[in-house]
């Protein structure tokens, strides 16, 4: 047991020689690494270089090998986008010119075939040509576009161009074509529907529309004349596609841009052209309605708007509310009239020269005996009344109707349409103007405002032209009358020509002739200056005569309302043309309220008839006098008055100096001097002049009255005031 735990203990004291060895062995292998070092570090620092330095180079071919991949990628991607957005956009432009194509086939389709069979239908359907209002136009420039782009192969670069300047080149012929059309359609569905109603007659159209175009199975005309309202607004659409497939780089891409802008606004202005018109065609309308209808159409509603009309537009006559003045508009509006007035009196004036032709043609003086000197001429003068009342004079008038009269008629009655809306639009502005000052407007405000401005600026837009046309065909059919007047006188002149020789002064030489001629159509002429010259005078003259009760007491409230030197006489008759116009008799009194309107002409004058108030032309007014034997009774003095008394009434016109007479006569002068204490009273002094307007004052109190000195107007005690004779010279001192 001790032996082997010695010999362990031994074992531990003493490693074995092998340890031992190794130990040394390492020792020394250290010792000599240790004393190899300082050269072999260089080395190893070396060769580490060099493999960071290949290992940075394989790095940087392997990036540039994929860099390069990664671009051909790229450009091959970019090569097919290019592709693909090359084919959409050749998809699109032939898509474009496809549909173009089927397009203009089946409008000539609907408007050769199936209406050329429609007309054919017994009996054939009322106001047809109606729906097919304004379409030629339409296929006419979509055949232009169309022959425009078909001179180009859509594959062709240069295509593109093509496209656009064909575009932008019609662009004003498919506004105006479209426009015209768009604005129609809703009376062709209209009268489709009017069709609908009478089912036979539209069973035999749809029978004549499906055997005429089996291959679309259409069913309606409007099938196909709803065609133009889907094209204008499909435009915009295929040019925006093809624009969006086109490269930005390309050379046609700012055109091909500004076409597609341009398609955006073609349609804009379409659509308003559309609201503008679909707005006059619902005011424009003239309805004959009779009180019944007017009274079953009054409600709530409608009698609040037209009472705030009325309120508004008598603050307007009034002067209270100043006007919203468009001097545009005015003048448009104001030139409107004056054609409207010339077509009307020159229509009157024609139909009254037929009807007086008529009557002449119906004359036959040729079966009369005609009291002549010679036989001869009694048979020339009734052939050549023959030849007249059956060969020219009524072909004049077949003329005269059909180139004059008719166009006349026809104007008269386009005048009705722009007159209402002319007329809508003042009661438009009159709400208008109740709503400007609001500083938000409800949804009903705001579509009053819309109507008025649309109203407005249709007006602005088409009077001049429909006012430049009107006064064109007015001059057309003067033109037209001159030279039937002209070819009757040839006709006049070549009947009478073989007739020369044997008629009355023939005999006579041609300077004779002419003498005689002449001396007869001057002494006409001065018959004729002589009896207007009479006729003249005789409007002229001076109203001298009674006045009739009614008479005198209208000139009683008239002096005592606006003194007499307001009060004016009718020179002649006044008949109202206008609103707010009086209608009155030559001789009638009136007192001048305003010596202007409410515009601030002055030819015009606001006037009290004793009643009704309104205008009457300045011109018709002249200042009134009157001629008495007695003075006119005095409110501050009173005398007695015997027997029957006989007032002669006259007036004198301006030019005229007026007669004085020295009768006695009464005027009232201050009696003492009055200062005024306030801007309601007149300074007054002692022995002037003054003219009593109101011997009260506004409450009645006749301690004060209202009177007029030196152009002012005030209030002065009444008891400073004193009444004379006007024929004696005014007091110098205090009249007490």
């Amino acid at each position: 047991m001790d032996s082997p735990t010695m010999e362990s203990a031994a074992k531990k004291r003493d490693p074995p020689l092998l340890l031992v060895h190794g130990e040394e062995a390492a020792a020394e292998g250290m010792a000599a690494r240790a004393e190899v070092s300082p050269q072999g570090a260089g080395v190893e620092e070396e060769e580490g270089s060099v493999e960071e330095e290949e290992e940075a180079e394989e790095d940087a071919e392997k990036a540039a090998e994929e860099a390069a991949a990664g671009a051909e990628r790229a450009e091959a991607e970019a090569a097919a986008a290019r592709e693909r957005a090359a084919q959409k956009q050749l998809l699109a432009i032939e898509e474009l010119v496809y549909t173009e194509r089927n397009y203009l086939r089946l409008l000539q389709l609907s408007t050769v075939t199936i209406r050329s069979n429609l007309q054919k239908l017994q009996p054939a359907p009322m106001n047809l040509e109606a729906m097919f209002l304004h379409i030629d136009e339409v296929i006419d420039v979509s055949g232009r576009l169309l022959s425009l782009l078909d001179q180009t192969p859509p594959s062709e670069p240069s295509f593109l161009h093509s496209l656009c300047d064909a575009f932008l080149s019609l662009r004003a012929d498919m506004e105006m074509a479209y426009k015209e059309y768009l604005a129609n359609y809703n009376n062709v569905t209209a009268q489709e529907n009017s069709y609908k109603q009478k089912e036979p007659l539209w069973s035999e159209m749809v029978k004549v529309i499906k055997s005429s175009a089996p291959e679309v199975n259409a069913t309606s005309l409007t099938f196909f004349l709803v065609m133009p309202v889907q094209r204008i607004a499909r435009y915009p659409l295929l040019l925006q596609t093809i624009q969006k497939h086109t490269d930005p780089q390309h050379p046609a891409y700012p055109i091909l841009e500004e076409t597609a802008h341009a398609a955006v606004d073609l349609n804009c202005r379409i659509n308003e052209y559309k609201r503008f018109r679909e707005v006059a065609d619902k005011y424009k309308k003239t309805e004959t309605l009779t009180i019944k209808d007017k009274i079953n159409r009054l409600n709530g509603h409608s009698i609040a708007k037209k009472t705030a009309r009325l309120s508004q537009y008598i603050k307007h006559e009034t002067g209270m509310v100043p006007k919203l003045k468009d001097e545009e508009f005015d003048a448009l509006e104001g030139f409107f009239y004056v054609l409207e007035k010339g077509i009307t009196d020159l229509h009157e004036n024609v139909a009254a020269y037929l009807a007086h032709l008529q009557k002449f043609i119906g004359c036959r003086p040729e079966d009369q005996d005609l009291d002549m000197d010679s036989e001869r001429a009694v048979v020339c003068y009734k052939e050549i009344t023959a030849a007249l009342r059956q060969w020219i004079y009524p072909t004049f008038e077949r003329r005269l109707h059909t180139l004059v009269f008719k166009p006349l008629c026809t104007l008269r009655e386009l005048l009705a349409g722009p007159r209402n809306l002319i007329r809508k639009r003042l009661d438009k502005l009159l709400d208008y103007e109740l709503i400007e000052e609001k500083p938000s407007l409800s949804y009903e405000e705001q579509a009053v405002a819309n109507t008025y401005r649309t109203i407005n600026s249709l007006l602005l837009a088409e009077l001049p032209q429909f006012n430049g046309t009107t006064l064109q065909l007015l001059w057309g059919v003067l033109g037209a009358f001159s030279c039937l007047l002209r070819d009757l006188a040839a006709d006049m002149e070549q009947l009478a020509a073989g007739y020369t020789q044997q008629l009355p002064h023939s005999f006579l030489e041609p300077s004779a002739f002419w003498e005689w001629a002449e001396g007869s159509v001057h002494e006409g002429a001065k018959k004729l200056e002589s009896l207007c010259r009479s006729l003249q005078e005789e409007l002229n003259a001076p109203i001298v005569q009674p006045l009739s009760p009614s008479s005198q007491r209208r000139l009683k409230v008239l002096t005592e309302k606006h003194g007499s030197g307001k009060i004016y006489q009718l020179t002649g008759h006044v008949v109202g043309s206008r609103d707010l116009d009086l209608t009155l008799q030559r001789g009638e009194l009136v007192g001048v309220l305003s010596e202007m309107d409410t515009r601030g002409d002055r030819r015009r004058w606001l006037v009290d008839a004793g009643g009704p108030r309104g205008y009457v032309p300045a011109s018709k007014l002249q200042r009134y006098h009157q001629v008495t034997k007695d003075p006119p009774p005095s409110p501050h003095l009173t005398s007695s008055m015997g027997g029957a008394e006989f007032r002669r009434h006259s007036y004198t016109p301006e030019s005229h100096p007026v007669v004085t007479m020295a009768l006695p006569c009464f005027q009232v002068f201050a009696g003492y001097d009055f200062t005024a204490r306030s801007s309601h009273e007149v300074s007054l002094r002692a022995g002037e002049p003054v003219r009593v307007l109101e011997p009260h004052d506004k409450r009645g109190n006749p301690e004060w009255s209202l009177v007029e000195a030196r152009g002012q107007r005030g209030y002065v005690p009444s008891n400073y005031l004193a009444v004379l004779p006007s024929v004696v010279a005014p007091p110098s001192a205090p009249y007490r």
